[in-house]
C-alpha cells in the first residue's frame, strides 16, 4: 500500500490544467501584456494585432518548441478549446465595461493566487516539453533541456520577436543577454527533469514535479509579497562564476601586483643609485684632506 506521500504527490501529478489553471496562466500573460504602455490604445486601434500578440504571450512556449522540432508552428491554432478562452480572457481584460477585470485583478490575493496557478502550469509545460522532445531523440540531454526550457519560457523569447517587428524591442530586455529569474527558474527545472527522464537522478516523477512546484509557487509569492526581486540562485551564480571564469581576472589582478612590486623595486635601485655616487664622492674628497 502507497504511503500518503506518494498517494498526495501522485494525485497532484495527474491534476489536469484545463480550464481553472490555463484559465489563470492566460489571464497573467494578457495582464502583462495589457500593462505595457501603449497597449490598451493599441487594443482599440487594431484588435487584430493586439489579439495576435495576447496569443503570442499565452501560446509563446509552445511555438518556439515546435520551431526548434521543425514541426508546424502554427499547431496550436488546432486546439479550439484553448484558443476559445484564450481569446475569451483577452477580450474581457481588453473590452470590459469599467474596466472591471483590471480592478479585480489589482487584488493582492487574485495575483498572488493567479500567479501560483501559472507557476503550477509550468512545471506541466517542461515536464511535456522534456517528454516530447525525447520522444523525437531518445535521451539526448541537449534537446530535451531545450525543449523543455522553451516550453517553459518561451513565451518571452518569442514575445521580443514580436517587439522586434513593431519597432519597440530594445537589447537590454533581451532573455538571451539578460536571463530573468523565470527564465532561470525554467531552464533548471528543464534540467532537473531531464536527468529524471534519462533515470540518472533517482527520484521518481509526481514527487519531483511535487517538490519543483512547490518551490516555484514558495518564491514567487515571496517576491510578490515583498515586491522585490529575490534571486535565490545569485549565491550559488557568483560561486560557480568565480570557480569557473574567474581565474583568468585572478591571475590578471597577481600580474598587476608583480608588475607593481617590480616597478616599484625599480625606482628604488635608480634612487639608491645616486646617493651611492654622493657617498662615494664625499669618500674621496675626505682622504684628499687627509693627505
Amino acid at each position: 500500500m502507497d504511503s500518503p506521500w506518494n498517494e498526495l504527490t501522485l494525485a497532484f501529478s495527474r491534476t489536469s490544467m484545463f480550464p481553472f489553471f490555463d484559465i489563470a496562466h492566460y489571464l497573467v500573460s494578457v495582464m502583462a501584456l495589457k500593462r505595457q504602455p501603449g497597449a490598451a490604445a493599441m487594443a482599440w486601434k487594431n484588435p487584430l494585432s493586439s489579439w495576435f500578440t495576447a496569443m503570442l504571450h499565452c501560446f509563446g512556449g509552445g511555438i518556439l518548441s515546435c520551431i526548434l522540432l521543425a514541426e508546424p508552428p502554427l499547431r496550436f491554432l488546432a486546439n479550439n478549446t484553448n484558443i476559445l478562452l484564450a481569446s475569451s480572457i483577452w477580450y474581457i481584460t481588453f473590452f470590459c465595461p469599467c474596466d472591471l477585470v483590471s480592478q479585480g485583478y489589482s487584488f493582492l490575493p487574485v495575483q498572488l493566487l493567479a500567479a501560483g496557478m501559472k507557476e503550477v502550469t509550468r512545471t506541466w509545460k517542461i515536464v511535456g516539453g522534456v517528454t516530447h522532445a525525447n520522444s523525437y531523440y531518445k535521451n539526448g540531454w541537449i534537446v530535451m533541456i531545450a525543449i523543455g526550457w522553451a516550453r517553459g519560457a518561451g513565451g518571452s523569447i518569442i514575445t521580443n520577436f514580436e517587439q522586434l517587428v513593431k519597432g519597440g524591442w530594445k537589447p537590454e530586455a533581451d532573455e538571451w543577454l539578460k536571463m530573468s529569474y523565470p527564465a532561470k527558474v525554467t531552464l533548471l527545472g528543464s534540467v532537473i527533469f531531464t536527468f529524471q527522464q534519462t533515470k540518472h537522478l533517482a527520484i521518481s516523477r509526481h514527487n519531483l514535479m511535487f517538490l519543483y512546484t512547490m518551490f516555484l509557487v514558495a518564491t514567487k509569492i515571496t517576491m510578490m509579497i515583498t515586491e522585490t526581486a529575490i534571486m535565490p540562485f545569485a549565491p550559488f551564480e557568483d560561486t560557480l562564476s568565480r570557480m569557473l571564469f574567474g581565474w583568468q581576472q585572478q591571475f590578471s589582478s597577481c600580474e598587476k601586483k608583480t608588475e607593481t612590486k617590480s616597478s616599484f623595486n625599480g625606482t628604488g635601485s635608480s634612487t639608491s643609485k645616486p646617493i651611492a655616487v654622493a657617498s662615494d664622492k664625499v669618500k674621496k674628497k675626505h682622504t684628499k684632506k687627509t693627505e
